[in-house]
């Protein structure tokens, strides 16, 4: 069996009118058809089987409020003791850092590593809390660029500019 284009020339659509596109009944089959999509659910079968659509209202997934997400992950990360800068991403920067200063070091100790890096997100850590107050005590919450350099310039850790 040859499959062959339809050369007909197309007619050009109208727009339907109010009453028509209000009544269900007198709605185009496709229209009809893309409404009964929009309000299937789709569920799995427990035996693993294919989904099936079903009849009904679709429900929206789960959505937290605002600022929820965040405490979550504060709480998370407080529970934890891991570094959280990855440590790759973070060795490619120290050894990049070290040629520019001193070509000939090409080796380092891997406790070396992981030491620096404890210690940078100590400092980060703190240099972030040292903002957030700043930011609290400028009645905000949210932290900006001015609230990290005047909590370097009053801890005494250099000039932010």
């Amino acid at each position: 069996m040859s499959r062959t284009k339809h050369t007909a020339a197309k007619k050009p659509r109208r727009k339907p009118s109010a009453a028509a596109a209000a009544s269900p009944a007198t709605a185009s089959p496709h229209t009809r058809s893309i409404r009964n999509l929009l309000f299937l659910k789709v569920t799995a079968k427990k035996t693993g089987g294919p989904a099936t659509p079903t009849p009904g209202k679709s429900k929206r997934p789960h959505r937290f409020r605002a600022g929820t997400r965040a405490l979550q992950e504060i709480r998370k990360y407080q529970k934890t003791s891991n570094l959280l800068v990855p440590a790759a991403s973070f060795i490619r920067e120290v050894r990049a850092i070290s040629y520019r200063f001193a070509p000939d070091i090409n080796r380092w100790q891997a406790e070396a590593l992981v030491a620096i890096q404890e210690a940078a997100e100590d400092y980060l850590i703190q240099l972030f809390g040292d903002a957030m107050l700043c930011a609290i005590h400028a009645k905000r919450v949210t932290l900006m660029k001015k609230d990290i350099q005047l909590a370097r310039r009053l801890g005494g850790m250099g000039q932010p500019w």
